[in-house]
């Protein structure tokens, strides 16, 4: 479907003063090129300056026969015949013709001209470009400047070269002199009187890069953008893509391939059936292609893919006509983002476009194949050019123009937040529409240079082509009328004496297809000069008005639907039409700076201050177009804040676009009082958004009053998030409470709704009532409640653990009054992804309670996480905790103690950790041996006893807390109980025997029952009896390290052999002492 408004793109028009017909026409580099009619002669003119005044005129070398236009490099090529024979030319530094007897120096291509021609400064050449066969198409890359030759049945492609002016000189000078040595003096007296801006000059020349063989498509026209080719037949197009890659493989079929097969059907009707293939599945075409090497030098292997396929058949049960059956307009336009450097990239977005004379396709070839609009056009279409922001296209006697939507793909390859709650844009499938169009007579060709379309209108009834098609087709009737008869009568039928069958053959029914479709055979037929009489003719220049000015009549025109009907989908497709116009145009003109810097014509400006000037009017009009895009996208919010349930999101991201306020916003969505309607879904949707999100921005009390009287209207279910936003605190809490009360009574009790009604008592100081609601459910059903809205205790977050996050008032209050729901629900809050465990450090830093409850919350999370990075994090902190606490009690000491401020009590004591918690392993016993006299408080114990009890539990890296351990000394016994324990942690079991000896040998018979048991249990009698003996030996009265003696010769008599017994007895032991436990270990064994 395609929508109709009544908007006028365009502002004015002038006629070019053209002293003859003009044959053919184009444009490009700011000039437009006029071919008489006779062909031999191009005239330029300027379109960007009033009146279109001459630039320069020059003669061709043969009658041009079609004429194309190069940005890059600013050159001219034509195909041209002269004497029969095609050729094919390209007319570089054509401005320089400004006076049309200047010199004129006419080359091959790959010969550059030197010597004199070359000295005497820059003029315009004319290059022959040779080709095997004869040219019938060709096409200029916007972007590279290479020209793509289409030909009987192959592509020929040339890439365009620069040389520069002063380095050929270079090169013609030692030239010179290896030949005549005594032309030096003069060489050089002709090089200084060259200016040093001709030598600045480029000098284009081509070479030809690679050649592809189409054997069953004849080109009728071509395409060339980037790396894209495309190439149209009468019924088909087709896409492909040339990579240049170092492979040698080469990817195509022989050019052989059904050669024969079409010569022999040369005679026969064949009816194609309609095609599209997209993608990879266009290789599935049965046009193959190969590709030849050119023979030059080695610059790389090119690789073939097919990008899009289509082919047409033909209706014949609409009587449609040759000139129906054709496709025309092929054309490949290139997009850049506005990040995108024009010259130095690739586009982001290339576009296909060709049409029939009832239809035109637009399809995007980047990122996927798609089909983004098919135009359906009111009548006959002659011509179709596509732009930034239009499809101009001509019938005979009208211009009219149709909305592209090249922005809306673009905007998706720019930004990747486009179709997200973050940005909007208009979809790519959004129907097309037709503006207003403009009336003129005959009209024959158009073509476009940024504002101005160009259009060629003539009072012939027919053109050359249509005229030799009438010749052709009045041929061809009485030839095809007698093989019809003739195939009748050989099967004995006389269509004579048949009435259906004389009236199905006296109908134009097989010259209604294309010769193509026929027969693949190539005919040369020369067209029908024009009538020497002439006709009237015009050449016309009409200007489009700005893309602000069409934005605005949009805008204009789409307020009467707004009047009679606010929900209309007309309303809404006319500002998605405007919204992609204004997008389109600041693609544009993020470009205009980088475009203007290319520009051939800058060169011959005199004003220097046109740059700064016309950078500053680009800074101005995107500063206007950004401004219309704002509300823009405001009234699209507007749109669909009203829309149905389908599309009623798209407000959120509108409205974020637009820049509104959210008070403003909601000042444009009140309802009317004498309105039925209410807040429509998209607002509500909207300002959920909003109230969800964690956003600087705070309401005041009458705005946030009114956000809660429209949920409480809307969506009551809604309040207690409402309530809980960080953007809602001012809010009036009386207030409030009343309508939350409301909802208690009509929606029933909740744990959320009971925590926001005590949160606004607490507001009120209204600590009694405050209680009584938070003592309405048990701790763990409040804990779910905080699960369920987080935002009751925490504000901010919302980014990630780096978002700055603050507490509630509530969360102050039950640091004070209920520390143990606190935690739990901090808890609960990290384990469901409610809040990082940074952001949960940082908001206890803000109560002021980073050594207790934060501490309490690292001990609660050990007991509740599962993740082992969490986990490991989570030990290190609390070991560090654990030795500040016994540093600081350990200094404490030395001071005054009535000055001692008093710690309040852990919620979990290290029993409680022990016996509920797998990391804290149970406190081994020879450790209550170690156990200090005198405790100087309980906080110093309870924080040894968690120490201890982590570096007893089996979590606890060792490696990670010794140089925290270093800080403790060991002249304390607990001290020393920390650093035996690291040890036998290490697996330093000897070490651990000597020190334990040294220090407290009372402690090692169970030091060594716990901890030299199983693959420790052989040193017993090789660590601990040799070394109890030594120091027994040097203190016989020591009465600690005799008994001591005693409970290891009674562990080693029960694990050793009578004869390794033996042999463990010191040489100058007692018999008397030891001979006992020797008949223990032999009465054992015989046992055994």
């Amino acid at each position: 479907m395609v929508h109709v408004y009544n908007c006028h793109p365009f502002c004015s028009q002038q006629i070019v003063q053209v002293e003859q017909e003009p044959g053919m026409v184009c444009c490009g580099g700011g000039a437009l090129f006029v071919v008489a009619t006779g062909g031999c002669k191009v005239e330029a003119y300027s379109v960007e300056r009033e009146g279109c005044p001459l630039i320069c005129r020059f003669a061709t070398m043969g009658t041009v026969k079609s004429i194309q236009h190069s940005k890059i490099g600013d050159y001219l090529v034509t195909i041209e015949e002269k004497n029969n024979a095609t050729y094919l030319r390209a007319y570089t530094n054509w401005r320089y013709q400004a006076e049309e007897k200047a010199r004129v120096g006419v080359r091959l291509l790959g010969h550059l001209l030197r010597g004199a021609s070359v000295r005497g400064g820059v003029q315009m050449e004319i290059i022959e470009i040779p080709l095997s066969e004869r040219p019938l198409a060709v096409a200029c890359c916007s972007i590279t400047g290479d020209l793509l030759v289409g030909c009987e049945n192959t592509l020929v492609l040339f890439t365009l070269r620069r040389q520069n002016q002063q380095s050929l000189q270079n090169q013609s000078q030692q030239i010179l002199q290896s030949t005549w040595p005594n032309s030096q003096q003069s060489s050089s007296q002709s090089q200084g009187q060259s200016s040093s801006s001709n030598q600045n000059v480029s000098i284009l020349d081509f070479e030809r890069s690679v050649i592809l063989h189409l054997p069953k498509i004849k080109p009728k026209r071509v395409a060339l953008c980037g790396g894209y080719v495309a190439v149209q037949a009468e019924l088909e197009v087709l896409v492909l893509k040339l990579d240049a890659s170092s492979e040698p493989k080469t990817r195509g079929e022989s050019s052989e391939t059904n050669k024969d097969h079409l010569e022999d059907q040369a005679d026969f009707l064949v009816l194609p059936r309609h095609q599209e293939l997209l993608g990879d599945r266009a290789k599935d075409c049965d046009i193959p292609v190969s590709i030849e090497k050119t023979g030059l030098e080695d610059r790389g292997q090119y690789t073939l893919s097919y990008v899009l396929f289509r082919r047409f058949s033909p209706d014949f049960f609409q009587g449609c006509n040759v000139e129906e059956t054709q496709l025309h307009s092929l054309q490949l336009y290139p997009l850049f983002t506005s990040n995108q450097s024009v010259s130095l990239e690739e586009p982001a977005c290339v576009f296909c476009f060709f049409s029939l004379p009832t239809a035109g396709y637009l399809y995007s070839l980047k990122g996927g194949v798609e089909l983004l609009s098919a135009y359906q056009y009111p009548e006959k279409v002659l011509e179709a050019v596509l732009t930034d922001h239009l499809l101009h296209v001509i019938t005979k006697n009208a211009l009219q123009c149709f909305t592209v939507r090249c922005a809306a793909v673009a905007a998706r390859i720019e930004d990747p937040y486009i179709d997200t709650t973050m940005k909007a844009c208009p979809p790519c499938s959004l129907e097309v529409c037709a503006l207003r169009m403009q009336l003129f007579i005959g009209l024959r060709s158009v073509c476009v240079y940024g504002r101005h379309v160009i259009l060629l209108s003539t009072a012939d009834t027919e053109t050359p082509e249509e005229t030799e098609r009438t010749t052709q087709r009045r041929g061809l009737q009485l030839k095809e009328h007698t093989m019809l008869t003739g195939i009748f009568l050989a099967v004995g039928i006389d269509p004579a004496t048949t009435p259906a069958l004389e009236s199905l053959l006296s109908r134009p029914f097989l010259q209604q297809y294309p010769r193509s479709v026929r027969s693949r055979k190539w005919t040369i037929s020369s067209p029908k000069e024009t009538s020497s009489a002439g006709h009237g003719w015009n050449l016309y220049v009409v200007d489009t008005v700005t893309p602000l000015t069409l934005y605005q009549e949009m805008i204009e025109y789409s307020q009467r639907y707004a009047e009679t009907n606010p929900q209309a989908q007309s309303l809404r497709h006319l500002l998605s039409e405007a919204h992609l116009l204004l997008r389109a145009s600041l693609l544009q003109t993020s470009g205009q700076q980088q475009n203007s810097e290319g520009d051939p014509a800058a060169p011959l400006q005199t004003d220097a201050d046109k740059p700064a000037e016309k950078q500053t009017a680009v800074q101005t009009d995107r500063q206007e177009l950004e401004e219309a895009l704002g509300q823009n996208c405001a009234q699209l919010g507007d749109c669909f804040s009203r829309g149905s349930q389908n599309d009623c999101h798209l407000a959120l991201p509108y409205y974020r676009m637009s820049g509104l306020s959210v008070t403003e916003v909601m000042a444009r969505n009140r309802p009317h009082p004498s309105s039925p309607h209410s807040y429509g879904a998209g607002f509500l949707f909207y300002l959920k958004h909003y109230l969800l999100e964690e956003t600087e921005q705070i309401l005041s009390q009458e705005a946030a009053d009114e956000v809660i009287d429209i949920f409480s209207q809307s969506e009551p279910s809604q309040l207690v998030s409402v309530c809980a936003s960080p953007s809602m605190v001012n809010m009036s809490p009386a207030r409030t409470l009343r309508i939350l009360q409301h909802l208690e009574d009509t929606a029933g009790v909740s744990v959320p709704l009971t925590i926001t009604m005590a949160t606004m008592m607490l507001l009120l100081d209204d600590l009694p009532q405050y209680t009584q609601l938070m003592e309405r459910h048990a701790e763990m059903l409040l804990v779910y409640g905080f699960i369920e809205e987080s935002r009751l205790l925490l504000h901010g977050g919302g980014g990630g653990q780096h978002t700055h996050i603050r507490p509630t008032a509530l969360t102050r209050q039950l640091a004070k009054s209920h520390p143990g729901l606190l935690v739990a629900a901090m808890v609960a809050l990290h384990e469901n992804n409610k809040v990082q465990l940074e952001q949960a450090d940082h908001i206890f830093k803000e109560l002021g309670c980073e050594n207790c409850l934060q501490v309490d919350f690292w001990e609660a999370m050990l007991m509740a996480s599962s993740q082992d990075a969490v986990i490991q994090e989570l030990l290190f902190r609390l070991a560090s905790v654990y030795i500040d606490r016994l540093t600081n009690s350990n200094s404490d000491a030395h001071a005054n103690a009535p000055h001692t401020p008093s710690r309040r009590k852990p919620l979990k004591s290290a029993d409680d950790l022990i016996n509920s918690c797998s990391h804290y392993g149970g406190l081994y016993p020879w450790l209550t041996v170690l156990s200090p006299a005198h405790i100087t408080s309980s906080q110093h114990l309870e924080a040894l006893h968690k120490l201890q009890s982590l570096l007893c539990g089996p979590s606890l890296s060792v490696g990670s807390v010794g140089p925290l351990l270093e800080r403790l000394s060991e002249e304390t016994l607990w001290g020393f109980s920390l650093h035996l324990l690291c040890a036998t942690r290490r697996g330093q079991y000897d070490r651990s025997i000597e020190k334990l000896l040294d220090r407290c040998p009372q402690a090692i018979i169970a030091y060594a029952n716990h901890q030299l048991q199983d693959k420790n249990m052989a040193l017993w009698w090789q660590k601990l009896l040799p070394e109890l003996c030594n120091r027994t030996r040097a203190a016989a009265d020591n009465s600690i390290l005799l008994s001591a003696l005693k409970e290891t010769l009674v562990v080693v008599a029960m694990e050793t052999s009578p004869t390794e017994f033996l042999e463990l007895i010191p040489d100058d032991g007692t018999a008397s002492y030891f001979l006992p436990h020797l008949l223990a270990c032999s009465q054992r064994h015989l046992l055994a």
